[in-house]
């Protein structure tokens, strides 16, 4: 995986076939590391070790408002849970809204701790996650399979 982060927080955790850093973010990259991908690292580490079912890191979102809304809703989502665009869309106060926030939720560029995987077809089924379903499935598996553990 591949982090970045602002002076602010974490702003980018992307999967190895891509980097958005630069061509979608406008941010010129530097190799090194930053006290909040120190701590985003310690913290996947945990929740792949299966000791983490939640976040606390510093994020720095950068997008749209409405995005920014998605987001942040996206954090709302229990451990292990699941919720539908449908859901997602008057979690966010408009029904009529699922397209756009589905788009927003593939525009999320901190997967995993914005846990956009956790969203789901109406009829149950995987769909849009831009690091490929199958990581969606492992990753919704990994959470099942740790709740009960805690």
């Amino acid at each position: 995986m591949t982090a970045g982060s602002t002076n602010k927080g974490v702003c980018m955790l992307e999967f190895g076939e891509k980097t958005a850093f630069k061509t979608t973010l406008n941010y010129e990259s530097k190799k090194g590391t930053s006290q909040y991908i120190k701590h985003l690292e310690k913290q996947l580490s945990e929740y792949f070790n299966k000791e983490r079912t939640s976040f606390d890191i510093k994020l720095d979102l950068i997008g749209t408002n409405f995005q920014v809304e998605v987001w942040k809703e996206l954090l709302n989502i229990p451990f292990g849970s699941t919720r539908t665009y449908k859901e997602q869309a008057i979690a966010v106060g408009n029904l009529k809204a699922i397209r756009a926030v589905a788009t927003a939720n593939g525009a999320n560029r901190i997967p995993i701790v914005i846990p956009c995987h956790r969203v789901i077809g109406s009829d149950g089924s995987l769909t849009g996650f831009g690091g490929g379903l199958w990581r969606k499935k492992f990753l919704l598996e990994l959470e099942s399979k740790q709740i009960s553990l805690f």
